[in-house]
């Protein structure tokens, strides 16, 4: 049994620039406070088929590989080779423009957890608050990069840094 889970901000600032970030299939850590590296394993770097090895702050690591891409607004990733309880997973990431200079950005993913029932009530009750949470964070850390070109570290600037970018 499937579950899915998603998460939206919106910021102050255009999509065309978050999407330049986006676009650069092997910059995540420079946004993601739980990604050391994400070099590009395939000779396709950004795109339909590029492919990257996300390696975590405590060693862990999976691939990412683009399965759907639409130019100038998102992508859709197959993960595989991770140590996670599941047995598939995809991810979405994608930005819409509000107006010129704010824009939204989306991150949902559709995924299957073993172990069969008691796996689901896993994925239901824990896995999808946290993977939700961490949305969340990636997009805020996205949203900070785009803006200010300062690449974020294992911890999220302060509230007040963050409220000049992220929109109620």
């Amino acid at each position: 049994m499937a579950h899915h889970t998603e998460n939206t901000i919106k910021v102050n600032a255009p999509a065309e620039k978050i999407w330049q970030i986006l676009e650069d299939f092997s910059s995540v850590e420079k946004f993601a406070t739980t990604i050391k590296s994400s070099p590009i394993v395939n000779d396709i770097n950004s795109g339909l088929g590029a492919k990257r090895l996300c390696t975590f702050n405590d060693g862990s690591s999976l691939v990412e590989e683009i399965i759907e891409y639409q130019e100038g607004q998102g992508y859709k990733m197959v993960l595989s080779e991770y140590s996670l309880p599941l047995k598939s997973m995809h991810a979405e990431m994608k930005v819409t423009a509000i107006d010129e200079n704010t824009s939204e950005i989306y991150m949902a993913a559709n995924f299957v957890v073993k172990a069969g029932p008691l796996g689901w009530l896993m994925g239901q009750l824990i896995m999808r608050p946290v993977m939700k949470a961490v949305f969340k964070k990636l997009m805020t850390g996205l949203a900070y990069y785009c803006v200010t070109g300062k690449p974020v570290a294992e911890k999220l600037p302060s509230n007040e840094e963050l409220a000049k970018i992220i929109l109620a």
